[in-house]
C-alpha cells in the first residue's frame, strides 16, 4: 500500500522541518508549506489525504485556509488538524464550526500527532467504504429495539437490567458511554449549592441519554437513576463517536437530540423562574404524562413518588401535597392506589395561575 500523503502547512521553518521530518520517519510522505496561500495551492495541485494546519499565520490564518477547503469540492472531504499554541475554549469552537476534525496544542507529543493522524485517517477511510455505510440512526434504533443488530457495535452488546433507584452515573464523573433505554424509565437530576435537587430529564423506551457531557468532554453535571426496573445499553465512546464521523444523518440526529434538549430544559427554567406553584406542579404532571403517555394501560398514570414530583415541578414536598390536592377536590386528578392519574389533562393544560 502507497504511504499517505500529508500536507503540513507551519510558518515557523525549524517546526515545520521537524515536524515533516517526524512524519517521514513514521512512514508518511509529507508536502510543506509556510504560508497559507501556499498551502492551498499544493492542495488544489496534488490532493492529500490529511492537513496539518497552524492556525496564527501571517496573511491567509489557519481559520481562512480551513474556511476554503470546507467550500471547494475537490477538499472539503480532506481531514483536517488544526496545530495551534492557542488552547482557548473560544478558539478551540471557532475551529469546530467551521469544520475540523481535530485540534492539537502545541508542544505536542509525537504519540499525540501520530495517533491524531491514524485516527482521522482511519474514520475518513470508514466514510468512503461502501461497507461502513449500513448504519443510520433509524437503522441503529431499529437494531436496539430488536435486540439482533448491533454487530457493528464493538462491545456491550446486550441489554443491562438496572434496578430501581439505582444511580446509573453520578455528577463528576466522566463518561466513557452513551446510554439507550431499552425498557423502563430513567430520569437525571442535579443539585445545587444548598442541596436541592431538580429532575432535568425523563428518559424511556427509544431514547439516548448522557451523550451531552460525552459531546462536549466533560464530566457529568447531573446524576442518572432508574425510576423503575429498566434495560439499558451501553455505547461506548469510541463506538458512539465513529458512528457519527462516518455517518452524517447521524450527526445530525444528535444534534437535532441535543438542541431539543437544550430548548426543553431552558422552558422548564423559565417555567421554574416565572410560573405560579399550582403552575409549576401542573407542568410537572404533564411533562411526565407527556413523555410516557403512549404505554399501554398506563397512559395518565404517574408512577412517580411526591418528592420526585417535587423535583420534577421545583417544588418543596408540602406544597406539592397540598397543590394535589386541591387538584383532586377540581376533578383534574384521581389518587388511586398511591398514584396519581391525571384525569382531566385539559384543564391542567389551560391553568394560567
Amino acid at each position: 500500500m502507497a504511504a499517505r500523503k500529508l500536507l503540513l502547512i507551519e510558518d515557523e521553518p525549524q517546526l515545520r522541518l521537524n515536524t515533516a521530518d517526524l512524519l517521514e520517519l513514521s512512514g508518511y510522505r509529507v508536502q510543506t508549506a509556510g504560508s497559507g496561500k501556499e498551502g492551498v495551492q499544493l492542495a488544489l495541485t496534488d490532493k492529500p489525504d490529511l492537513v496539518l494546519c497552524d492556525v496564527m499565520m501571517p496573511g491567509l490564518d489557519g481559520y481562512g485556509v480551513l474556511q476554503i477547503f470546507s467550500h471547494h469540492p475537490d477538499l472539503m472531504a480532506i481531514p483536517f488538524i488544526f496545530l495551534t499554541a492557542k488552547a482557548e475554549r473560544a478558539d478551540l469552537r471557532k475551529g469546530m464550526e467551521l469544520g475540523a476534525d481535530d485540534y492539537l496544542t502545541k508542544p505536542f507529543g509525537e504519540a499525540e500527532l501520530i495517533g491524531a493522524i491514524e485516527t482521522r485517517l482511519r474514520l475518513a477511510d470508514q466514510r468512503r467504504s461502501p461497507a461502513n455505510t449500513a448504519h443510520t440512526l433509524g437503522d441503529f434504533l431499529n437494531d436496539v429495539q430488536h435486540r439482533d443488530g448491533l454487530a457493528s457495535l464493538a462491545a456491550n452488546r446486550v441489554g443491562h437490567p438496572i434496578k430501581r433507584r439505582k444511580v446509573i452515573y453520578a455528577e463528576g464523573d466522566d463518561p466513557t458511554k452513551i446510554y439507550f433505554v431499552q425498557s423502563g424509565k430513567v430520569r437525571t437530576q442535579r443539585e445545587n449549592a444548598e442541596g436541592k435537587e431538580l429532575v432535568t430529564g425523563l428518559y424511556g423506551p427509544g431514547d439516548f441519554f448522557g451523550y451531552t457531557a460525552l459531546l462536549e468532554n466533560r464530566s457529568y453535571e447531573d446524576t442518572a437513576l432508574a425510576l423503575e426496573d429498566s434495560t439499558l445499553c451501553y455505547i461506548p465512546k469510541d463506538d458512539f463517536l465513529n458512528l457519527l464521523f462516518c455517518h452524517a444523518d447521524v450527526a445530525r440526529s444528535f444534534i437535532k437530540l441535543l438542541a431539543n434538549t437544550i430548548a426543553d430544559q431552558e422552558r422548564q427554567l423559565l417555567g421554574l423562574a416565572y410560573n405560579s406553584l399550582r403552575k409549576r406542579v401542573a407542568s410537572g404532571l404533564l411533562k411526565y404524562v407527556r413523555r410516557f403517555q403512549a404505554e399501554s394501560g398506563t397512559a395518565l398514570t404517574v408512577s412517580l413518588t411526591r418528592e420526585e414530583l417535587g423535583m420534577l415541578s421545583g417544588t418543596a414536598t408540602e406544597s406539592l401535597i397540598r397543590t394535589l390536592g386541591d387538584f383532586r377536590d377540581e376533578g383534574i386528578i384521581d389518587l388511586r392506589d398511591g398514584k396519581i392519574v391525571v384525569t382531566d389533562p385539559g384543564r391542567l393544560e389551560r391553568l394560567k395561575w
